[in-house]
């Protein structure tokens, strides 16, 4: 990081560049974030723009991205390292072939060591520390969370055989959530915390007016306000931004320059997820539509 934004403005300003628009309260949690060094902890709900937001403070900090995908059941083996068991069994034989010996300690040392995502995001020794993006962490189980306590809170991962790793330079961590599940506070006090709610329809249009660049203002605005009105019905999922981008660029597609009923029919898979959803909305469209 050569450069790093001197405040919440130009950090709105550098992620406009890249097309994410972020609004007051998201630029000033990710300056604070850079600022302080801490890990910024991103809660909304599903299509709000949480990933793409790492992604995005990525981009404009010519950063690595380093992506940790959760869900049930990951372990440290695959989060933060492993060992190459096919190298140390080579080694063994090797050394058998020898009719030598190998002690605990020979099988254990650092060209064995395998890296996942959280070591190489301490062992980083490039000129740009990395951002490393957990995402869903509450997709994860309840045990994963204690096993990132350290590296939160002190930017390091301890190895038993080998002892402590320390950032030289901190990474910058960014965890997203869509509250599937409550978070340990142990997690969350270690953490910075901001909420990301769905955007207000001028800042929906603007977004949309970049995403999809072939869509007309008028079918912009008519399914900015048509999708507000869906999230107030009583849906299994309520459409994100992504779905809505998607939605638009299928009527885009589909050349739609006025949104109506047959329109919506042609192209409700990218919007509504659930058969229950699909029924609702259609129930719903023309008042949806007229308002």
């Amino acid at each position: 990081m050569t450069n790093p934004p001197a405040d919440p403005g130009e950090v709105r300003d550098l992620f406009d560049a890249v097309d994410y628009l972020a609004d007051e309260g998201t630029s000033t949690a990710l300056f604070l974030a850079l600022e302080l060094q801490l890990p910024l902890l991103l809660e909304g709900e599903p299509g709000v723009g949480k990933t793409a937001a790492a992604q995005a403070l990525a981009t404009v900090l010519g950063a690595p991205l380093i992506r940790l995908q959760c869900y049930e059941g990951l372990t440290a083996q695959e989060a933060l390292y492993d060992w190459n068991y096919q190298r140390q069994l080579l080694s063994i034989r090797l050394t058998e072939s020898q009719h030598q010996t190998l002690s605990d300690a020979d099988l254990f040392r650092e060209e064995f060591l395998t890296e996942r995502p959280i070591l190489a995001c301490v062992r980083y020794d490039g000129p740009t520390p990395p951002v490393l993006l957990i995402d869903e962490i509450d997709r994860a189980d309840d045990e994963f969370e204690a096993l990132l306590l350290e590296f939160l809170g002190e930017r390091s991962v301890t190895v038993p055989e080998l002892g402590t790793f320390t950032a030289k330079h901190p990474p910058i961590v960014v965890l997203t959530s869509n509250r599937s599940r409550d978070l340990h506070d142990a997690l969350r006090r270690r953490c910075l915390y901001h909420w990301i709610s769905y955007p207000d329809s001028a800042r929906a249009a603007d977004i949309l007016r970049r995403r999809v660049p072939a869509a007309s203002g008028a079918l912009i605005e008519s399914a900015t306000t048509f999708v507000g009105r869906v999230r107030e019905l009583d849906l299994d999922k309520a459409p994100g931004l992504a779905e809505t981008i998607d939605w638009l660029s299928a009527l885009a597609a589909l050349r739609v320059s006025e949104l109506a009923r047959g329109a919506v029919v042609a192209t409700l898979s990218a919007l509504a997820k659930t058969p229950d959803d699909c029924e609702l909305i259609l129930d719903s469209c023309d008042t949806l539509i007229g308002g």
